[in-house]
């Protein structure tokens, strides 16, 4: 063990705790058993099976107020791997659930035998006929598959408010829909075809010509089975019926009976009837989807309504003038809203009985939009709009930016309101479905049933396709308040199917949580076909049993999760894990979602519990440790979730008083520091990498490998000793080179000026002088403290940096340039909570800029381009999407190259300072795609805008990356 290891102890939870009704119980503190783990590692390969107790309980949760816990997680890498355990399962008489990003609503990604993780090797998308059609492998983000085709000005369908998250596998297992996809937008409508792997490992491309031929010759008895169901259903002209007019609104509860009447042959109906199947019939490796255009013509209005029972009433008019979609907001939506950035503060004091419509309409040309404003306009003639706070206008917009955050208010519902509810309490997400003309009747209804159970919910929903949401908070330890949600759902279910002939699940599908109840919505005969189809695509039922069929009535109460307290910052979280393709380690270690899960099951245990101890024996290296720190967790988390965050507080918890005092004598000394630091990196620059990273890895081993960076070949040599003199009368604005470029110079491959001089040169040829102060040796953002949760070191930097910056910019008068963007977002941002309150009124004085927003909006349009390259391909920081500026960056580059190219999948590359030195194999995790897709082709330039993510990129993709204004510099010189 190496020598200043911390203890895993430090971190346990100090609350006091009683133990929670569904904590993990102490007879699986191990782990896998042990045969299973070992069959399962002889099948796969060590590397694919997870078995650790804290692997198997950060997968136990997913978006759902479900847990159940497996015995064993499997990664799968491709169809053998998922054949092979599919194999084993009905050999052994096991289960085996599908999960991929685990964003379902109702339990159907959890599993109580064997999961199968089908989202990390599962990501791609191949664009085809020129956009008319994408084939998608089932771990991709609807998000990134809208990217690839966007180029194209084609889109998918389907369009979740999970998008950012959901993968296409799960959207058609579910058959997700979304904002725009009603009824004809959805997977069933617009999968061209699929792959898919049977129960008994017989792999099907619907897509073939002869997959009928091959399928009767290995599946003789399945095929006989389907034939003889579509028989039997097309003889019963009243079945016939009802099966159409269950599809004519939105419906995923239940299996798709409508594709034994829609497909002609065994491959056809397969086709359809895996849509919504929930992974109950078999594993959806890819599928080809026929897509639609995007319609970048765009008229959005956010419109105000004094009820709930009034916004509806104005739905099927806009629905009549063309709209593509609306949706509806409740007060209690509305007002929850407010914790998502951008949303206008004054929306807390709504009313509780406003609600609104988002109303959009798309269009393909100019002359479109406007026929489609005249008919809104002539629509709002007829309503009686309300404004109850200043910031409501209930006008149509075209302006982009507020139309986002018209949409990203609405898509929060789920994890703004649920964010938003008592601490404690489990989120439950309803979703149904009435006849549109009938949506009105159902809002008031629903209101109505809700206040005679106690329940405060809020609404939301599709209503231009009579389809709503709403949230129900209750205390699942609680047996009074299961027992008053189960009196609930007991007349909600009723009051749906016999008042209205609704969908008790219009897209989330039925899980574990209609399950209980499909009988009432579908009627015996439909039903019994249900369990018959399963039987013939099933026999031994090892795939995802209880969910879509259990016969117990009681089933939906069965595993509803508690949600112990938490640490502050992470208490509201709901799970939903819209943070997790963000995360740079979530391919390596854990995610955001994850580090809180595993959080959470502590809480449940009593205190000094083997599973407590195991769980914390991992949570340092795959919580913390792993974490880059970055915090875009809390961009993409709508309620602002920072688990970036928490984990430099849990590195803090972790120092020992010695590491802390160290730590802050080094900012004290921090003028000695960086020139030690200079010295040694020109002196490795002497020795050589070989024996700096045997050097480095012996002390790795025998200190800690989180105290001692690991020597990598990438690292440049050193900048110069002095910086570039400059004059301060003729200054406009103040340039701090940060450390980072005090330390490190230029990539090797870089022949010419530095980047301090690059700036000083681009500044001076666009009539904007900069001055570099004399006494910046010793100063930093803080951000090597703050990364690493050493607070005292933190709050000496913190101070002493904006206490300079306010005396060099006198007071303010000047901009302070940063020539790195994390250093930027440190000094305008990170420091503020650590700073004293004098220091704060200093702060509040300071104009920080970046060098990309430096260079883009002042110094760009005095320049002259005079010599250009042909490509580039750029890569944006996560400091860049903090701050706002990705766009300068690209901006930049498009000065100096005929072609820019960003990445489709890049991201966060993970070095974060040093993290990438401590812990390479983050840095590799986190870059693999975004390097494959800039290594498939060469370019002439590798450009960023902060040295340690270059050094990073070098890593990861083997190209010399360096800061774009080195290459402006050059394209602008005379």
């Amino acid at each position: 063990m190496p020598l200043l290891e911390p203890n895993p102890q430090a971190l346990r939870p100090g609350t006091k705790r009683s133990p929670a009704p569904d904590r993990v119980p102490e007879l699986q503190s191990r782990g896998t058993p042990r045969r299973l783990r070992e069959e399962l590692t002889e099948l796969l390969g060590a590397g694919k099976v997870l078995s650790k107790i804290s692997d198997l309980v950060r997968y136990a949760s997913d978006a759902s107020p479900y847990r159940f816990v497996p015995q064993v997680v499997v990664v799968a890498e491709d169809i053998d791997d998922v054949s092979a355990v599919l194999s084993y399962a009905h050999g052994k008489g096991r289960e085996v659930v599908f999960r991929a990003a685990g964003t379902s609503l109702n339990g159907q990604a959890q599993g109580e035998d064997i999961l199968v993780d089908v989202r990390r090797h599962w990501v791609g998308v191949e664009v085809l006929d020129g956009g008319a059609r994408a084939r998608i492998r089932p771990g991709t983000t609807v998000v990134r598959a809208n990217a690839a085709l966007a180029p194209h000005g084609r889109v998918l369908g389907p369009d979740p408010a999970s998008a950012i998250a959901c993968t296409l596998g799960g959207v058609v297992a579910n058959n997700a829909s979304g904002m725009t996809a009603g009824t004809t937008r959805n997977s069933y409508r617009t999968l061209a075809s699929l792959t898919f792997v049977l129960p008994s490992g017989t792999v099907v491309d619907t897509a073939d010509p002869a997959a009928d031929e091959e399928l009767a010759r290995a599946e003789p008895g399945l095929c006989a089975g389907l034939m003889a169901l579509k028989a039997e259903i097309e003889a019963d002209a009243g079945l016939t019926a009802r099966i159409r007019a269950k599809y004519e609104i939105k419906n995923t509860n239940g299996y798709r009976l409508d594709a034994f009447l829609d497909g002609s042959t065994p491959v056809q109906i397969l086709r359809g009837l895996m849509v919504g199947s929930e992974g109950t019939f078999g594993f959806i490796a890819e599928t080809v989807f026929d897509t639609l255009p995007l319609d970048r013509k765009v008229s959005t209005a956010l419109l105000f309504f004094p009820s709930l029972p009034a916004a509806a009433a104005a739905v099927p008019l806009f629905n009549a003038a063309g709209a593509l979609a609306v949706e509806l907001m409740d007060g209690n939506t509305l007002r929850a809203s407010v914790s998502v950035a951008g949303v206008p503060a004054d929306w807390a004091e709504l009313p509780k009985e406003t609600a609104a419509l988002l109303v959009e309409f798309r269009a393909p040309d100019e002359t479109g939009q406007e026929a489609y404003e005249a008919a809104a306009a002539r629509v709002m003639e007829r309503l009686d709009l309300v404004a109850p706070v200043a910031s409501v206008d209930n006008v149509f917009t075209r302006d982009p930016k507020r139309i986002s955050g018209y949409w990203k208010a609405r898509k929060a519902f789920v994890t703004a309101v649920g964010g938003s509810r008592p601490s404690g309490t489990t989120l439950i997400t309803e979703d149904f479905a009435v006849p549109p003309a009938r949506l009105a009747e159902a809002c008031a209804d629903l209101l109505d049933l809700q206040s005679r159970h106690g329940f405060d919910a809020a609404v939301a929903g599709h209503a231009a396709h009579g389809n709503l949401h709403f949230l129900l908070a209750f205390d699942a330890g609680d047996p009074a308040d299961v027992e008053r949600y189960a009196a609930f759902m007991d007349e909600f279910c009723k009051l749906t199917v016999e008042r209205f002939d609704g969908s008790l699940k219009a897209e989330h599908a039925t899980g574990r949580n209609i399950a209980p109840f499909l009988e009432l919505e579908w009627g015996t005969q439909a039903t019994d076909l249900m369990w018959r189809v399963k039987e013939v695509l099933d026999p031994d039922g090892i795939l995802a049993p209880r969910i879509v069929l259990d016969r117990d009535p009681q089933a939906h109460l069965r595993g509803l999760k508690t949600i112990p307290k938490v640490e502050q910052i992470a208490d509201p979280c709901i799970e939903c894990g819209f943070c997790e393709p963000t995360c740079p380690s979530h391919d390596l270690t854990t995610t955001p979602r994850q580090r809180i899960v595993l959080r959470r099951e502590m809480m449940r245990q009593p205190d000094g519990s083997p599973v407590e101890t195991r769980l914390l024996q991992s949570y340092g290296y795959d919580a913390v440790d792993t974490c880059a720190g970055d915090s875009t967790c809390a961009l993409a988390c709508p309620v602002g979730i920072d688990t970036g965050a928490l984990m430099k507080e849990f590195r803090h918890q972790r120092h020992s008083p010695r590491e802390e005092r160290v730590a802050a004598l080094t900012a004290k000394n921090f003028r000695a520091v960086e020139a030690s630091a200079r010295l040694a990196v020109a002196a490795a620059d002497r020795i050589g990498d070989r024996v700096l990273q045997k050097v480095t890895g012996t002390a790795r081993r025998a200190i800690r490998p989180d105290l001692v960076p690991e020597w990598l070949p990438e690292i440049p040599g050193p900048a110069a000793r002095r910086l570039p003199r400059t004059h301060r009368p003729a200054a406009v604005a103040v340039y701090y080179p940060a450390c980072v470029n005090r330390i490190f110079g230029a990539p090797d491959t870089h022949h010419g000026p530095s980047l301090p001089e690059a700036v000083i040169a681009l500044s001076a040829r666009a009539g904007k002088p900069v001055w570099i102060p004399d006494d910046v040796t010793g100063t930093c953002c803080a951000t090597i403290w703050h990364s690493k949760g050493y607070e005292q070191g933190n709050e000496i930097m913190a101070n002493r940096i904006v206490e300079a910056a306010w005396g060099w910019t006198g007071g303010g008068k000047l901009p302070l340039v940063v020539d790195a963007s994390s250093c930027t977002l440190g000094i305008a941002h990170e420091v503020v909570p650590y700073l004293t309150d004098d220091n704060l009124e200093l702060h509040a004085e300071l104009t920080v800029l970046d060098s990309l927003v430096w260079a883009a909006d002042h110094l760009l349009p005095r320049l002259r381009v005079h010599r250009r390259i042909a490509t580039a391909v750029v890569h944006p920081t996560c400091s860049m999407r903090h701050l706002g500026d990705e766009g300068k960056l690209t901006a930049l580059a498009e000065a100096c190259a005929d072609e820019v190219v960003v990445p489709t999948d890049t991201g966060c590359c993970a070095f974060a300072g040093d993290r990438g030195m401590l812990h390479p194999e983050l840095t590799a995790s986190a870059t693999a795609r975004e390097a494959a897709e800039v290594t498939a082709r060469p370019f002439d330039a590798h450009l960023s805008a902060n040295r340690m993510c270059e050094i990073g990129m070098d890593r990861a993709t083997g190209r010399s990356y360096q800061s774009v204004l080195l290459t402006l510099e050059r394209a602008t010189r005379p």
